[in-house]
């Protein structure tokens, strides 16, 4: 009977520890959690995986520094929850810093316990999902949280391109803080409270004397639209987190296994819409968007980096079931052209593709890059080499539509034949060119047009004449760098049946350490 009450003693014990770690901080820090609208870490969880079950790691966990008043406040579990489950049916791995504890900070043990549960993710080849909140390195430990960051970093590089890695940044990331969500793949961001900056506006003001908030200085809008560090933003924390839900049923759980299959039910048909939607003038937008919901299944089409560099767009959907991710130039903003930041964006997103089996499809509507002294100055040449060099790298199954106009280097840079593209395609209404007809003939034809004595139409049959001549589907059709010449209707059949075919495409690159990407 002793022994018996022993054992209920110890469970007791267990149990009230147990409870006493769940509250992190305590009830006075969660209110003050709650009253700034934030859920806690353990809410996030909750909410996350599937049912709200999961299995918490190093729940016992304590700090064990004594300096400047640490030796008084421990907790169990310290700064950050660590914790595995399912989510959509699938094993994912989590943790969620609490800033009810010492505002989130992270100690080294709370480095290593991310460590720890990255491990076992890596191992497990599964997804690893962090929930940021957190005012940066715990100071009273010095060195010791460097330290900790430093084991969270080796593991965010080492595990790139092998498991996916998403941030969710639910309150404040600062300082060292940042630089983990920055190597992550995806980086999802909560509406006003959500920051991320390397140093605060205090430190900002002293240093520059520029006056900023918090929200403006490292808030969503301006991490989502302007820096482009990160790539979603949602107005409360239980959308974002459906929405990292939804992304993890586009894509692999680790780099061996292919993107989820989801049956497609219905026949792939034509879509005679496509036929109507290039406009008769070559200048004139239209947006790509539609074209992309118009050959993906049931329109559903998931964006990355909506608000950034908004002249290229990308994102996940599926055709006949099978994942994709899509590339399109985007000519309702800045004419389509590719800048710096739209070369970024995309050599980004092909990259993640390629590390994760993706196939990724391409549609092209590109008049060049973009001209001007500031673009050729902070180094456009070196962004638009990202984008080929991703292009080229790439073994996944690539296909392109050529929609329009495809001109110059950037008809190349856009996945074309010789970056080892494996299909092809081009609307009637495509024009293929070193570059516009309209630039072409008033360099080649200048002295031409001024003799004439109608220069305007002089110029104008010039046009038409290039266009017939060196800018029809046709001709690179003639040549083997356009396989067919397809009716806009056919697209989504002719994309299904492709990747079907392509399904088990090998081709492997030359066995190197890494190449060196240009930076």
């Amino acid at each position: 009977m002793a022994d018996k009450d022993k054992n209920n003693n110890l469970l007791n014990d267990l149990n009230a520890r147990r409870e006493i770690a769940k509250k992190g901080g305590g009830d006075k820090r969660i209110e003050s959690q709650k009253s700034k609208g934030k859920m806690t870490a353990r809410e996030r969880l909750n909410f996350f995986f599937d049912g709200g079950n999961f299995e918490e790691v190093d729940s016992f966990v304590r700090h064990q520094s004594k300096d400047l008043g640490l030796d008084k406040n421990v907790f169990d579990g310290d700064s950050v929850i660590t914790a595995f489950g399912k989510v959509n049916g699938s094993p994912i791995f989590a943790y969620a810093q609490d800033f009810t504890v010492l505002g989130g900070s992270l100690s080294l043990v709370a480095g290593k316990k991310i460590s720890k549960i990255m491990d076992l993710a890596a191992k497990n080849g599964a997804p690893i999902v962090g929930f940021n909140d957190s005012g940066g390195a715990r100071i009273q430990e010095g060195v010791d949280s460097l330290a900790g960051y430093g084991e969270v970093f080796v593991r965010n590089t080492n595990y790139s391109g092998v498991i996916p890695q998403i941030t969710v940044i639910a309150g404040p990331s600062a300082g060292g803080a940042v630089y983990s969500p920055a190597i992550t793949d995806f980086i999802f961001m909560v509406e006003n409270i959500g920051q991320m900056y390397i140093t605060g506006p205090d430190v900002v003001k002293s240093v520059t004397g520029e006056e900023i908030s918090h929200e403006d200085l490292g808030g969503a809008s301006a991490h989502t639209a302007l820096s482009g560090v990160a790539h979603f933003v949602f107005e409360n924390e239980k959308d974002c987190i459906n929405q990292v839900k939804k992304l993890l049923n586009f894509i692999p759980a680790n780099n061996v296994e292919n993107p989820p299959n989801k049956k497609f039910q219905k026949e792939i048909v034509q879509v005679p819409e496509l036929r109507n939607i290039i406009p008769e003038k070559s200048t004139q937008p239209y947006d790509i968007k539609n074209v992309i919901l118009s050959i993906l299944d049931d329109n559903d089409f998931m964006e990355i980096h909506t608000n950034f560099a908004k002249n290229i767009v990308v994102g996940f959907g599926r055709i006949n079931g099978q994942s994709i991710g899509i590339v399109g130039n985007q000519p309702a903003h800045m004419a389509g052209n590719l800048d710096i930041d739209a070369s970024d964006k995309a050599a980004r997103f092909v990259r993640f593709c390629d590390a994760f089996n993706i196939p990724i499809i391409t549609l092209v509507d590109v008049p060049g890059f973009m001209p001007g002294v500031n673009q050729e100055h902070q180094g456009i040449i070196r962004h638009g080499a990202k984008l080929i060099y991703a292009y080229a790298e790439a073994t996944v199954p690539k296909l392109s539509v050529i929609l329009r106009k495809a001109y110059g280097g950037a008809y190349i840079v856009m996945n074309s034949k010789e970056l080892r593209s494996d299909l092809n395609l081009a609307w009637p209404t495509a024009e293929i060119a070193v570059m516009g007809p309209e630039g072409a003939v008033n360099v080649i034809s200048r002295k031409e047009i001024s003799e004439s004595k109608n220069p305007d139409e002089t110029r104008k049959k010039l046009v038409e004449e290039y266009k017939e001549k060196f800018s029809s589907p046709y001709l690179a059709a003639s040549r083997g760098y356009i396989d067919d010449v397809i009716d806009p209707a056919d697209t989504r059949i002719k994309l299904a049946n492709a990747l079907e075919i392509l399904s088990n495409k090998i081709l492997e690159n030359p066995p190197k350490k890494h190449g060196n990407i240009p930076l």
